[in-house]
């Protein structure tokens, strides 16, 4: 603990006196004994609550200001002033000889104000406190069932096995099993049984008797007798001749010379000449397929060779043992290769800089050599069994592979991942060939009707990915291309029409929802199976239908003149909606349904004549949508009151359009006297509130005279200026902004998700481990239940199709339209527990208690970008989340507390911030000098909030993106208040308590509704 030895003075006045707004108690155990100040802390602890061993006593900062009387107060209380907590009221000369730093406690003891400071102090367990040791802990149940786990609607497939091909593929040697791990960088199988190599004095021993240890082993076996010494001098003598001989024939005899003296002869005739060649294609047909097979076994590994297998098969078991434990159903992006590690810059060096790097070229071209005349020979089975893939795609992380490819273990497609990234070396003409009779094997393959080792052809030795998928479409083999783009990662659209045509419509349906990807899929479709994609377009319209997205649902299934009748029924859903989507197809069933004007002229009159502050963006939405409509007469009846509306609109200063739209709109108007009567439209009008930051700020109070009869425990804003309001166990009721009570739901709710589309919202009451869900369908003014699930975080809004929950370390997708919770998509065991999370169409974020963010882009499924920490970790301190605030891009804001994890204390507190992964304006946010506990921040893509306790009463700060104050929302207070909860959107700000009180600020127009439920 350290103190400011320099920061002492003798105040006026040594405690405060009357009723002061505590935010702190401080405990003495000298003056209370050590039991009765831990009975009063323990007394006054609550969620929330921090306990610091500050000064020789207890310090308790607590979630909340609570006005106390001095006199009958449980411990010494401090106020705050300008971020310092004090026991006495200090004049301002007092303050200035203190010189005391935020985040710091002045003690008036014996007379003398001393300051402490609180980044150092050790935090008080208080469970330390509790002598459990003669408990009993029995295991309790709950009386009703256990919601079952949430199971997972897209489970992954399966790869393509080996048996999928017959047994006309033969099992693999086991001396290529272990040539095709060393090759990969991974240790051999353990099942892999394969006979040591002989060791330095063995081969010795066998170059001196004239023969390998391999031959002295068979003919052992075979019972042969030992040559005596004569013997070997005769063949001593024999290979000496034959080499001398042979210098000029290129042939090396048998004995001491072809193992040594030939072999060393040979690469120093040949080095610079036969490194990396081209095979020549002499010899062909001299050699027989069982001769090739005999050249091409696998050589037992060099010492070279065997210490870089196990440095790469030991770094391999690092990486898979550090990555063992974030599992996940999905997969996840492992982001940039890392460069070459010393060992592959040493190895590189090697190749370039000494003889190893000709004998290695000799070894490969010996190897392609061969391999040519596999192909060229017809022996199409073991050429693809040792054939090189081009696939892979070469840069500056690729390293030279040391080695020579082994046969594959069995020639099957990859679905899943890829080990590090080789190459074979090689220029673009040696590539070019190895295509070439790749491609030819390939037609081969296709006449003789061999299709699964044609595919093979294509994915893996080409990496030709998208035409292996065609070619098997082309051949009727829908299943295995569906396993091989979802597989291969190939785009989603692709993926959900395999899976279409290959009659599995709900999995297709199910990874079109969870990538957003129907409108690909479908253009795919259309262009070769146009009554699957009709099928497809009804699925993706009732999809979207359900999400209660009715204007995409119309779209969808338009095309479609057989589904007419059911477009016509989801139009009528969405006018009756309303919002701009919901003018927007009232166009639509005015121009384009037959006999749509007589139904919707009394919605059309309405709409024209709609007052409230949305009128005049759905009126331009309507006027904006009836150009594009074709002309009829219909559509001409419209058109005067229409444009007249807009006008006045413009007029008032609600609506902003140039005169180039006027005149497009009236094109197609048989009488032209509307046009030649047009009045000239002046200059636009000033900005909107949202845009001129010239206007004054906008301050609206709640009293407590403005307490309703309900407490709100959340709300939400839906199209037509209605509410819908949360009252606990009392249910939902949907009111107007004028206080009138609209509909009830009989449904539990503490919290509301609402839907992007206004039309339904789900209801959230705890239920001890669980939460009730259920749904609400504001439009048929209908509430089910809907399930129980396990979770502790939840995104505010969803689309109403797809919701993301999380469950402690498990984030999870749900499919909001199933009957029971079944997840589409899932991430699990992440660092920490989650604390929120937040969604909307392209994005989704969520942050753990350890202080990390994670931002997912939904587009084409969900696909990690962004997995950070909010703080720079440092060794030994840990990062405690006090408050967050963030968006669905991964803007966050949050204060955290820095803890030295050896000497269980606080180092210190800051406020963090991170910019979103979306490119908009965002500026970092500023909190005076308000303490970190005191403020709590809430976020959207323009504008930020701050909710803060200042001068006894609780105020909502509103925040553009430029950082300018708009507005400002304040709940007066008498005495001990609950803290108030705050809804920030895109369009409006919501201020709401347990009193009943409800303040709304419309964000476009900046105007405040006072309201409440009676």
């Amino acid at each position: 603990m350290r103190r400011f030895a320099h920061a002492r003075t003798a105040p006026r006045q040594h405690v405060h006196r009357g009723t002061v707004s505590a935010s702190a108690f401080w405990f003495d155990p000298e003056l209370l004994g050590e039991q009765e100040a831990r009975r009063r802390v323990m007394a006054l602890w609550a969620p929330g609550t921090s306990v610091l061993f500050v000064a020789g006593g207890y310090l308790l900062r607590s979630a909340r200001v609570q006005r106390v009387s001095t006199a009958s107060s449980p411990g010494l209380p401090l106020t705050l002033e300008g971020g310092v907590l004090t026991s006495a009221p200090l004049t301002a000369s007092e303050w200035e000889r203190l010189g005391a730093t935020k985040d710091s406690l002045v003690l008036v003891r014996a007379g003398q104000a001393q300051v402490h400071s609180l980044s150092g102090a050790r935090v008080v367990d208080l469970s330390s406190w509790f002598d459990v040791s003669a408990w009993t802990v029995l295991r309790t149940d709950s009386l009703g069932a256990r919601p079952p786990p949430v199971a997972s609607a897209v489970e992954p497939v399966a790869p393509v096995t080996r048996a999928f091909f017959g047994g006309s593929i033969p099992e693999p040697s086991q001396e290529a099993r272990v040539v095709l791990a060393r090759m990969q960088g991974r240790a051999p199988s353990s099942e892999v049984v394969v006979a040591r190599r002989p060791g330095l004095f063995a081969r010795l021993r066998a170059a001196w008797k004239g023969r390998s240890a391999e031959a002295m082993a068979s003919r052992s076996d075979a019972g042969a007798a030992r040559p005596g010494l004569l013997s070997r001098l005769r063949a001593l003598w024999a290979s000496t001749s034959s080499v001398e001989s042979g210098a000029t024939s290129g042939r090396a005899g048998p004995g001491v010379a072809s193992g040594w003296l030939g072999r060393l002869a040979a690469w120093l005739r040949n080095a610079s000449s036969s490194a990396g060649a081209l095979p020549s294609g002499e010899g062909k047909g001299i050699s027989t397929s069982g001769a090739r097979r005999e050249a091409l076994t696998p050589r037992t590994p060099s010492l070279l060779g065997r210490l870089w297998a196990a440095l790469r098969a030991r770094s391999a078991t690092r990486e898979s043992g550090s990555g063992a434990g974030a599992r996940s159903t999905s997969p996840q992006p492992s982001g940039p290769p890392p460069g070459p590690g010393p060992l592959s810059r040493l190895s590189q060096w090697l190749v370039r800089n000494t003889p190893l790097g000709d004998l290695l070229g000799r070894r490969k071209a010996e190897y392609l050599r061969r391999l040519f005349e596999m192909f060229e020979g017809g022996d199409l089975h073991e050429a693809l069994r040792h054939a090189i893939p081009l696939g892979g795609s070469v840069n500056a992380n690729t390293r030279e592979a040391l080695g020579l490819p082994g046969p594959r273990e069995e020639l099957k497609l990859q679905l899943g991942p890829r080990g590090p990234a080789t190459t074979f070396a090689g220029g673009d003409a040696l590539f070019e060939a190895l295509r070439q009779r790749y491609r030819a094997a390939l037609q081969r393959f296709e006449r003789e009707g061999r299709i699964d080792e044609a595919a093979f052809v294509l994915s893996e030795l080409l990496g030709a990915h998208e035409e292996a998928v065609a070619f098997l479409e082309r051949h009727g083999r829908f299943k295995l291309a569906a396993e091989l783009a979802e597989g291969r990662g190939l785009p989603p659209g692709l993926v959900v029409r395999q899976w279409f045509l290959a009659k599995d419509s709900q999995r297709a349906i199910d990874i079109a929802r969870r990538s957003g990807c129907f409108a690909d899929a479908v253009l795919r479709l259309e262009r070769t199976h146009p009554t699957e994609a009709h099928a497809l377009r009804l699925s993706w319209g009732q999809s979207r239908a359900d999400a209660g997205n009715w204007a995409q649902a119309v779209h969808a299934i338009w095309p479609v003149q057989e589904a007419r009748p059911q477009a016509r029924e989801w139009l009528e859903r969405g006018v009756e909606v309303g919002g701009v989507s919901g003018a927007r197809l009232l166009a639509l069933w005015v121009g384009s349904i037959e006999g749509g004007l007589e139904a919707a002229h009394p919605r059309v009159l309405a709409l024209l004549d709609d007052d409230s502050s949305q009128g005049p963006a759905e009126r331009l939405a309507f006027a904006q949508a009836l150009k594009s409509e074709p002309v009829s007469a219909a559509r001409a009846a419209v058109l005067v009151p229409t444009v007249r509306a807009l006008l006045r609109d413009r007029a008032l200063g609600r609506a902003h359009f140039l005169f180039e739209f006027v005149s497009q709109l009236l094109q197609g108007l048989p009488d032209g006297s509307l046009r030649a009567d047009l009045p000239s439209l002046v200059p636009p009008v000033p900005s909107s509130w949202v845009h001129d930051t010239r206007r004054p700020v906008v301050l609206a109070t709640a009293s407590l005279a403005d307490a309703g009869a309900f407490a709100i425990h959340d709300a939400v804003v839906l199209p037509g200026d209605r509410w819908l309001l949360a009252l606990g166990e009392a249910g939902v009721v949907l009111q107007s902004a004028e206080g009138r009570r609209l509909a009830h739901f009989d449904v539990p709710a503490f919290s509301l998700v609402a839907s992007l589309h206004g039309d339904r919202v789900l209801a959230i009451a705890p239920r001890g481990e669980v939460h009730h869900v259920s749904r609400v369908d504001v439009v048929r003014r209908q509430a089910t239940a809907w399930c129980d699930v396990a979770m502790n975080a939840w995104a505010p809004t969803y689309d109403g199709e797809v919701w993301f929950v999380a469950s402690r370390s498990t984030v999870m997708m749900l499919d909001a339209q199933a009957a029971e919770p079944r997840a589409l998509w899932r991430v699990s065991e992440v660092s920490g527990s989650v604390v929120a999370l937040a969604a909307n169409e392209t994005h989704a974020c969520f942050v753990t208690t350890d202080a990390e963010r994670w931002v997912y882009e939904l587009r084409d499924g969900p696909t990690l970008r962004v997995r950070d920490s909010l703080g720079v970790r440092r060794e030994g301190i840990s990062i405690r989340l006090l408050s967050c605030a963030f968006t669905a891009d991964g803007e966050v804001r949050a204060s955290v507390h820095f803890s030295d994890r050896e000497y269980n204390r606080i180092t210190g507190a800051d406020w963090l911030w991170v910019k979103p992964l979306a490119p908009r304006l965002a500026t970092p946010m500023s909190v005076g000098e308000a303490s970190l506990e005191r403020v709590k921040g809430f976020l959207s893509e323009s504008w930020r909030a701050e909710l803060a306790f200042v001068d006894e009463d609780w105020h909502v700060s509103l925040f553009d993106a430029r950082g300018f104050l708009r507005a400002r929302l304040t709940f007066t207070t008498e005495g001990d208040e609950q803290l108030p909860r705050v809804r920030l959107t895109s369009t409006a700000l919501l201020m709401f308590d347990t009193r009943g009180r409800l303040l709304c600020l419309d964000l476009e127009h900046g105007t405040v509704r006072n309201g409440g439920i009676a």
